[in-house]
């Protein structure tokens, strides 16, 4: 029987809130029997704090959750990223992007026949050559989706979900990466690592079982999927669990200082306050 391996995998980047505290508590009760991991998202190092670091173990801590050491921290990690972009670059299924934010801006201004959805990359730099200095990578998924044998084969490639918010077995739709992802960055210079290559590294590094997270990420998860396949890692299944909102229906963030843990707590409540806010006491 196997033995489920869950993570909870924050960015220090500010204060936990409730949200945070319903994904870390849904991660660890999966795991109850198994093993429940920590993981610090550090990459973007501009903008992670060593307080914050520290705020998201003593919030973890007063909830109740315990986790092994040492904790796996992406800064620490480069060499895993690296390793893993030359193979795809090895695969010819990535590019070097200079595009700034305004260049696709401009780009998307002024969509093509047959361009993909707002805000997808329009894929200008495809098919460069040249390596600028400051170049980003780009997943060519084109390329990507030929190499694994064509849309057909693309489309037997398949993941489990055991959340609450598309549960069962989900078979990849190569038209439907193309519309809503496309060539999506895997590494900037600045940071080594995007959020979609360091994802599916780390989560084969630490044996995660079950990903579990929110379900703004559950359209990111056939194209962490794509990445195994090409990278040759073991597929987890997916948990994605509903979002905490506020009053007015939107999504928390950690610029709501009012809704943090630290604030909650400071204001006399209780651990079993925030399961009991959460639905999970």
């Amino acid at each position: 029987m196997q033995t489920i391996v869950t993570r909870f995998a924050p960015s220090p980047t500010g204060r936990l809130h409730l949200g945070h505290a319903f994904s870390a508590l849904t991660a660890a009760n999966l795991a109850a029997q198994g093993t429940f991991l920590l993981r610090i998202e550090d990459i973007d190092q501009g903008r992670a704090r060593p307080e914050f670091e520290q705020a998201i173990f003593d919030d973890l801590a007063w909830l109740g959750l315990t986790w092994p050491a040492p904790v796996m921290r992406q800064s620490e990690r480069r060499s895993a990223y690296a390793d893993a972009l030359t193979r795809l670059r090895d695969l010819k299924v990535t590019y070097p992007c200079t595009c700034t934010r305004r260049d696709i801006a401009t780009a998307l201004a002024a969509p093509q026949e047959g361009a993909p959805a707002a805000g997808v990359y329009p894929g200008t730099c495809r098919g460069r050559e040249d390596l600028p200095e400051d170049a980003a990578w780009r997943l060519d998924l084109a390329a990507a989706i030929d190499l694994l044998g064509g849309p057909e084969a693309v489309a037997r490639l398949d993941y489990a979900e055991t959340g609450p918010e598309a549960p069962g077995v989900h078979r990849l739709n190569p038209a439907a990466l193309a519309r809503d992802l496309g060539d999506v960055v895997l590494a900037r210079k600045d940071a080594g690592a995007g959020y979609h290559l360091a994802v599916v590294v780390d989560d084969a590094a630490q044996g995660i079982t079950h990903v579990v997270r929110g379900a703004d990420l559950l359209a990111a998860t056939p194209l962490h999927r794509l990445l195994q396949a090409l990278l040759g890692l073991p597929v987890p299944l997916w948990h994605h669990h509903r979002l905490i909102r506020d009053g007015d229906g939107r999504r928390l963030a950690k610029r709501d200082d009012a809704r943090s843990l630290a604030a909650l707590r400071a204001a006399g409540e209780t651990p079993g306050d925030i399961r009991g806010r959460l639905g999970l006491a």
